[in-house]
C-alpha cells in the first residue's frame, strides 16, 4: 500500500485520502493479511510500517512525492513477493513498469483534472478505483475501473441522544465548499452555527472577502480546524451539517463523518451527495439556500428527525468492513486477471 508523502497515515488533522488508507490498511490487517504500508515514519498502524522520510512532507512537493514512491517501487522490487500494490499516488504509474507481472491498483481520490486524465489514459493495464459513480462519469473513460465508496470505522464515532440547537459546517474555506452560504443560511434561520475550518492558500483571497468578514457575525462560533478528538463531539451535538457544496465532490468524507454520528446532511445536489445522502434518512437534499434555511428553521423536519436511524443506516453503508470487503472483491478480480495475462493457474491465488 503506497500512501502519499505529504501527510501521515492517519493524518493528524487535514488528509482525506490518507484518512482512507489508515482505514483500508487497518481493516485488511484485521482480515489476516499482511499488509506493507509506504508512508512518512511518523505514521500509525498495525501493518508493516516502510518510510523514506521520518516526517510528513507538508506542503505537498512533487520532488519529495517523486523520491517517495520510487523508493516505495524499487524495495517492492527488492523485496519481491508481493502479490499485487495498490497505490495512492499518481507517479505510482509509471513507477509501476519497473514490476512487471504484479498487478497495480490505483484509487483515484479527486475531481476530474485534464492533466492526470490524459496520464490515466497511458495505462490501461491499472485497475482504477473511483469513490463514486459521479465522480466516474466525470472522468476519461479507462478500460479497467471499480467504484467503491470510502468507509470509516464506525466505532470511533458516537451519536447523542438529543442534539443541540446549533447547526454546523466543517470543511476548508473554500468557494467550493460553500462556508459563506452555510453561514448565510444559519442567519436566515434563526440559529446559530459552528463553524469549524481552515483557509488553504490557494482560498485566502476568497476567504478574506467572503469568510473571515462573515465569521464576526453574533450567530457564528469559529472553532478553527479540528482534529478527530474534537470533530467526533462536534458533530455529535449538532443539529445538522450544512454542506452547500458549490462543485463536483468526488466524495465527501466529512458527509459520512456526519451521518456515522448521526447527525444530518442537509446539502446542495453537487457531486457525490445524490448518491450518499438518502432524504429523510441520513439527511435531506435541497436545491437552494432558501430551502436549506427552511429544513433548519425550528419546528422544521429536523425537529423530528431519528438520528439513531441515520447512524444505523450510515453504518450499513459507510462502514470500514463494507469498505474493506468491497476491496478484497476488487483484488481478487485483478489477481486472477493478471495470472491468466502471465498464464499462471489462477487456482494458486487466494485471498
Amino acid at each position: 500500500m503506497i500512501s502519499t508523502s505529504c501527510i501521515s497515515v492517519p493524518p493528524r488533522d487535514y488528509g482525506g485520502t490518507e484518512l482512507v488508507v489508515h482505514e483500508l490498511v487497518e481493516g485488511l490487517t484485521a482480515n489476516g493479511h499482511h499488509v506493507t504500508l509506504f508512508a512518512t515514519g511518523d505514521s500509525v498502524t498495525s501493518a508493516e510500517l516502510r518510510h523514506l522520510y521520518p516526517q510528513a512532507q507538508w506542503p505537498p512537493d512533487h520532488l519529495c512525492e517523486a523520491n517517495h514512491v520510487s523508493w516505495a517501487i524499487n524495495a517492492a522490487i527488492t523485496d519481491g513477493g508481493y502479490d499485487l500494490i495498490h497505490a495512492h499516488s499518481s507517479l505510482a504509474l509509471p513507477m509501476a513498469r519497473l514490476l512487471p507481472g504484479v498487478p497495480l491498483v490505483y484509487t483515484i481520490h479527486h475531481a476530474r483534472d485534464e492533466s492526470l486524465s490524459r496520464h490515466y489514459e497511458s495505462f490501461p493495464d491499472t485497475f482504477f478505483i473511483g469513490i463514486s459513480h459521479n465522480q466516474m462519469q466525470l472522468e476519461t473513460p479507462l478500460p479497467r475501473t471499480d467504484v467503491i465508496y470510502h468507509g470509516l470505522d464506525p466505532s470511533r464515532f458516537h451519536c447523542a441522544e438529543r442534539a443541540n440547537d446549533h447547526v454546523c459546517f466543517i470543511a476548508r474555506f473554500s468557494e467550493t465548499k460553500g462556508p459563506h452560504t452555510a453561514i448565510d443560511v444559519a442567519e436566515m434561520a434563526g440559529v446559530p452555527i459552528k463553524m469549524a475550518g481552515e483557509v488553504h492558500g490557494v482560498d485566502k483571497a476568497f476567504a478574506e472577502r467572503e469568510v473571515i468578514p462573515r465569521l464576526e457575525r453574533p450567530h457564528v462560533d469559529f472553532l478553527g480546524c479540528l482534529g478527530n478528538d474534537r470533530k467526533i463531539p462536534f458533530l455529535a451535538s449538532s443539529r445538522a451539517l450544512l454542506a452547500p457544496i458549490q462543485w463536483e465532490e468526488p466524495f465527501g468524507l466529512f458527509i459520512i463523518e456526519a451521518m456515522l454520528s448521526g447527525c444530518p446532511v442537509v446539502a446542495f445536489p453537487r457531486g457525490s451527495v445524490k448518491e450518499l445522502v438518502e432524504p429523510g434518512v441520513t439527511g435531506f437534499i435541497v436545491e437552494t439556500p432558501e430551502q436549506m434555511a427552511e429544513v433548519i428553521r425550528p419546528g422544521g423536519q429536523l425537529d423530528t428527525f431519528d438520528r439513531h436511524a441515520c447512524r444505523a443506516r450510515a453504518i450499513e453503508r459507510f462502514s470500514r468492513a463494507r469498505m474493506v470487503a468491497d476491496h478484497e472483491t476488487a483484488y481478487t478480480k485483478v489477481m486472477l486477471q493478471s495470472a491468466r495475462a502471465n498464464h499462471c493457474n489462477p487456482e494458486l491465488l487466494a485471498i
